[in-house]
């Protein structure tokens, strides 16, 4: 994997950059959807072609637990068994270990935990979670960290801080020593909760490792989003800048842009897709309930400023009334909606980076979407 910026906003850290992988280039700053189990909610793989994504997003331990390492080895890895064959980012599912298991006990070497699905017993390591990106074949890989909850003790989120370095130190020299650096990055991930001298150590020890990129983890978890800005921008200013910056699990587009201001090159989240289910659209004018009752008789698009199959081709007033009737294809058509709206939005905020206007480009979206929390 190779990084470069190409272009740098004269008055905040914003900037444009390409990450080179072995499957394709990635432009920078990008959005990945959320495959989490090998597949977009409600899209199909041709729909997810369409989309024209640089990367996207699965996650580790929901591919552990199905369809297994052993079946993902016999398909050849993610790519193959799915049919993508653009660049795929995997978390570590460190995550998903913390929020979903009802019994998790955290060792000097790694996790054990309860499958959510059967209650079965299992193991993370730092090495073995590598193990299992390796047999999905991702393009980037997560190192196993420890997640916090908001609020924490500061005792506990130094403890998760001292457990997420060393479990970094371990997954570093695995790495290393078994993997091709070419075709599978590793990325640290920067812990300490909202304690900005937690967050600056745990930043400067990682950075004695040289990982091709560095996350931000453990935000957007329910703290106040003053203090979500503030810890996210402190962050930023101890991270290089000669590698990928990647705020995990942030998919509003204030939020986004926030942290592009300050210097995030990647954004992964599950809300643009979530909301779109629950009937919550993204358009260039703001955001739309098309559970509305002004929707009934809306005969026109969903944007009009939106050249998606779904603007093109249906009113307001019909996906309203596939969305009140129950219609699988009312999740599928506002779920392909949102996603071509944050690849569009994603390629307006380079486009302006690169001519000198992301100030401009800042003051739009804000008097758009900056009154609320989506």
């Amino acid at each position: 994997m190779q990084f470069r910026v190409i272009a740098n906003d004269s008055a905040t850290a914003a900037r444009t950059g390409e990450i080179v992988t072995s499957r394709g280039t990635v432009r920078t700053p990008v959005f990945m959807p959320v495959g989490t189990r090998g597949s977009i909610r409600a899209l199909a793989g041709r729909d997810v072609e369409e989309l024209n994504f640089d990367m996207i997003l699965s996650n580790t331990y929901h591919l552990y637990l199905r369809p297994g390492v052993e079946v993902l080895k016999k398909a050849g890895g993610l790519h193959s068994f799915m049919n993508y064959h653009r660049p795929i980012l995997t978390d570590s599912g460190g995550f998903q270990v913390f929020s979903l298991s009802d019994l998790c006990r955290v060792k000097p070497d790694g996790v054990e935990f309860r499958s959510h699905i059967d209650g079965s017993l299992h193991f993370f390591s730092p090495e073995s979670v590598l193990d299992v990106q390796r047999a999905i074949g991702s393009d980037i890989m997560m190192v196993l960290d420890q997640c916090t909850e908001y609020p924490i003790d500061k005792a506990e989120a130094r403890k998760a801080v001292d457990r997420t370095v060393e479990w970094a130190k371990a997954s570093h020299r695995y790495w290393s020593d078994n993997f091709d650096p070419d075709r599978q990055a590793l990325f640290a991930i920067v812990q300490g909760s909202v304690f900005t001298d937690l967050r600056q150590e745990c930043a400067e020890r990682l950075l004695e490792l040289p990982f091709p990129g560095y996350a931000v983890g453990g935000l957007s978890v329910g703290e106040p989003k003053d203090l979500y800005r503030e810890i996210t921008g402190f962050t930023l200013s101890h991270l290089p800048a000669d590698r990928p910056r990647y705020m995990m699990g942030v998919g509003s587009p204030m939020e986004i842009l926030f942290a592009i201001r300050h210097g995030i090159d990647m954004f992964d989240s599950v809300m643009p897709t979530r909301i779109a289910r629950n009937g919550t659209i993204f358009t260039s004018a703001g955001r739309l309930s098309i559970k509305s009752a002004a929707c009934e008789s809306d005969l026109s698009p969903l944007d009009e400023a939106c050249d998606c199959y779904v603007c093109r081709t249906y009113s307001r007033a019909y996906l309203r009334h596939l969305f009140r009737v129950g219609e699988i294809s009312a999740l599928i058509y506002n779920t392909y909606h949102n996603l071509y709206f944050m690849n569009s939005f994603m390629n307006d905020i380079r486009q302006s980076i690169e001519r000198g206007a992301f100030d401009s480009a800042y003051r739009k979206w804000e008097a758009l979407y900056g009154n609320g929390d989506i």
